[in-house]
């Protein structure tokens, strides 16, 4: 098979492409428009500057909507300009010339992993920095999307190998940890454990002051452990302010490195929000992946030319790129629930969609 670039792939790829921009750029602006008339309340009764709504919030939110809706756009752009390819029998006059379907899906392909390309880049590190302003302007400007409590109840952190925090409840206005306590253990023994009735944070020095402390310590093989107490204490553990502080936005604003040592010090520390952060680790990968199987869904979709135009080939290709991106909310639900591990619930959209994809292009004409 001859891969080097011919005058039809450079054709196809710049169909393929401008499509996918253009409806980009009009759905976008559709978007933008109905947003605005949806927020304009809050925009006035919280006095949002217009540098702020401008800059801070829509330049953040093009592409942080343009990649969360990216299959959508893929597919319709593929069903649409081929489905006009097909109409104008260009497509026949393609394989009547000698050019195989399988020939013929490469310029297609290599668009589609151009979009995927942009769209991983767009997820690892452009839209986290991005969503940093864009959060802050929404819960500045906007009805906040999450009712955060201002208390954080039964915190159990492992925060280094052998020493464990427990927390009874933490609250966010005085930033203020109540019974507190830190046990340490070596070789599956507890050697100590330090009780406070209070710890609160010291933003200055970085380390927290323990009211009314008690700290027992324990000797393998002697019957009498030493005691010590006192009305406060400061100490510096591998544990801070903002660790109470994290929800899950707070993974929307990681790159992808930033990402990955969260997730390690999660599961370090057997921190149940952890799933926050596999889900999203999972789908800013899984998500660029869907352009190569809803590009192969749309060309084996449209690629035969139907009585009727173009109309039926859209409506497929919109409700199937809509089930897909529901498929994927379905499969955070899955990682929620505990039933399926956030691995294989946001990956299964593809599988799924793939064996489809692969059906679809086995029955296609050729």
């Amino acid at each position: 098979m001859d891969l080097r670039p011919k005058k039809l792939d450079i054709y196809i790829t710049k169909k393929f492409l401008s499509t996918f921009f253009i409806a980009l750029l009009l759905i976008i602006g559709i978007v933008i428009i109905f947003d605005i008339s949806e927020k304009v309340d809050d925009f006035v009764s919280h006095q949002a500057p217009l540098k702020a709504i401008i800059f801070d919030y829509y330049v953040n939110f093009v592409p942080y909507f343009m990649n969360m809706f990216s299959p959508l756009f893929v597919f319709i752009s593929v069903i649409f300009f081929t489905s006009r390819l097909a109409a104008n029998s260009e497509i026949v006059a393609m394989l009547s010339c000698g050019i195989s379907f399988h020939r013929l899906m490469v310029p297609y392909l290599f668009s589609a992993a151009l979009i995927a390309l942009l769209s991983l880049s767009l997820n690892l590190w452009v839209i986290p920095h991005s969503n940093v302003d864009r959060l802050k302007f929404e819960n500045t400007y906007i009805s906040r999307r999450h009712d955060h409590s201002s208390n954080t109840r039964n915190v159990h952190y492992q925060i280094s190998p052998g020493e464990f925090v427990f927390v009874e409840s933490f609250s966010k206005w005085n930033n203020t940890a109540y019974k507190f306590t830190l046990e340490r253990i070596e070789e599956n023994e507890l050697v100590s454990k330090l009780s406070a009735e209070t710890a609160v944070w010291d933003s200055i020095n970085g380390t927290w002051k323990l009211k009314k402390y008690f700290i027992r310590e324990y000797e393998q093989g002697v019957m009498k452990d030493q005691i010590r107490s006192g009305a406060q204490l400061d100490t510096l553990i591998a544990l801070t302010v903002e660790d109470f502080y994290r929800n899950d936005e707070t993974v929307e604003e990681m790159d992808i490195n930033e990402l990955n040592r969260y997730v390690k010090t999660q599961k370090m520390r057997g921190d149940a929000d952890v799933k926050f952060s596999l889900i999203e680790r999972n789908t800013r990968y899984a998500l660029p992946f869907s352009a190569f199987i809803l590009t192969i869904m749309g060309v084996a979709l449209s690629s035969k030319k139907k009585r009727g135009g173009i109309g039926w080939n859209l409506a497929i290709g919109i409700a199937l790129s809509f089930s897909y991106i529901l498929f994927l909310r379905f499969g955070q639900m899955f990682v929620y629930t505990g039933t399926l591990s956030p691995g294989v619930a946001l990956w299964l959209p593809n599988m799924l969609y793939a064996l489809i994809a692969a059906f679809l292009y086995k029955i296609a004409p050729k």
